[in-house]
């Protein structure tokens, strides 16, 4: 028998799930639960997280789960983000508990503090007018007040919210992930918004803040922490990652936007000044 950690993923074939099993296929043990069928992974339950008796033997025997399955449309219905992202955070907590699993780490979203971006300097980031920016300005925090700017943000703050009932209470260790912007091409550069250059997270930085999560010392037993790479116009506070977590992003998004055309002369954005 291996003496890897056993990770269940629930979502592994989505973005972030195929991020893990590149990166930290070799570190850890993955199983898996999802919708479709996932190759090339051996232990994997096809089934809907919505439904709680058809995934609830799949978390036998695990010693964390990664909970990535959601609906991530932040115009989803109510219908679709109650099955998905409540009653499904739900079962995957209850099952994870049930099953004597020690740790969650659970993908939430910036999107849960999302309506401070109605306010400037937030806004003048994302949509690209850095020449109205003064530094050094004030980062969102962990102390910020849930700000969720759709049903999916107030979804993950519910998550939030389980999670540390299910620490507090019921014994297991909860990690919440506020994930930034995860993309295919992993290139912020050709985005379609200059908000990349805030929100990008890096492949290899994703895999960093699970796998510090998943090896966090057992005597955290629970923390919420936003997870972006190290972008010059990051507005979120990544230091209770660092602090928390070791979290030590290794990439940034940089200065430079080229836009959704992808042609012509690249966009070059005024410099970030130190902080």
């Amino acid at each position: 028998m291996s003496d890897r950690k056993r990770v269940l993923v629930t979502g592994m074939s989505g973005r972030i799930g195929r991020i893990m099993r590149e990166h930290l296929g070799n570190r850890y043990e993955l199983f898996g639960v999802d919708r479709v069928p996932v190759a090339g992974v051996n232990h994997h339950v096809v089934a809907d997280i919505s439904n709680f008796g058809a995934i609830r033997q799949a978390f036998d025997g695990v010693d964390a789960v990664v909970h990535l399955a959601a609906d991530p449309r932040v115009e989803g219905s109510w219908e679709s983000n109650l099955a998905n992202n409540l009653a499904g955070a739900y079962n995957v907590f209850e099952a994870a508990r049930q099953a004597g699993a020690k740790r969650i780490v659970f993908a939430s979203s910036q999107h849960a503090t999302g309506g401070f971006y109605l306010e400037s300097p937030y806004k003048d980031i994302m949509e690209g007018r850095f020449d109205k920016v003064k530094r050094p300005f004030p980062l969102i925090t962990m102390e910020s007040p849930i700000r969720p700017d759709s049903l999916y943000g107030a979804s993950k703050a519910y998550g939030e919210a389980l999670g540390r009932y299910y620490s507090d209470f019921l014994g297991l260790s909860v990690i919440c992930l506020r994930i930034g912007w995860v993309m295919d091409e992993d290139d912020p550069v050709h985005a379609r918004s200059p908000m990349s250059l805030s929100f990008w997270l890096s492949h290899r930085d994703a895999a960093q803040v699970i796998q510090k999560s998943l090896d966090a010392p057992d005597s955290l037993r629970y923390a919420t922490v936003y997870a972006m790479s190290g972008n010059n116009w990051c507005f979120w506070d990544l230091e209770p990652a660092r602090k928390l977590l070791d979290y030590r992003p290794q990439d940034n998004a940089g200065d430079v936007w080229k836009g959704p055309s992808r042609q012509g002369p690249p966009q070059v954005l005024p410099p970030a000044a130190p902080t």
